[in-house]
């Protein structure tokens, strides 16, 4: 059987995103991410539900798209979560970056 390494994305209950990857069944992980007493990010964030997954054959490609990921905006990943590809560039732009009012 070949290699198989999952990077996914979690929404969490307070409605902010977990990325992480796995070489686990999926299914597998997000129900540790939902029970098991491990003191993290998402076990105070319950619960998690799965949102999107990317699947890859080589450890190293799945690590380095789990540090892009986890370095986008949550407009970005919001568009990789719908799919929508084609808004990524638009939303890299310097100009989509949103200031928080003083």
């Amino acid at each position: 059987m070949p290699f198989e390494m999952t990077v996914y994305i979690l929404r969490c209950a307070d409605n902010s995103y977990y990325v992480g990857s796995t070489k686990q069944e999926i299914e597998a992980r997000v129900w540790e991410h939902n029970n098991l007493p491990i003191d993290g990010y998402t076990a105070r964030r319950r619960p998690v539900t799965l949102v999107f997954t990317e699947t890859y054959d080589r450890i190293t490609d799945a690590i380095a798209r789990e540090r892009q990921l986890k370095g986008w905006s949550r407009r970005k990943k919001e568009a990789v979560i719908a799919l929508a590809y084609e808004a990524l560039p638009e939303l890299s732009r310097r100009g989509h970056l949103i200031s928080k009012a003083e």
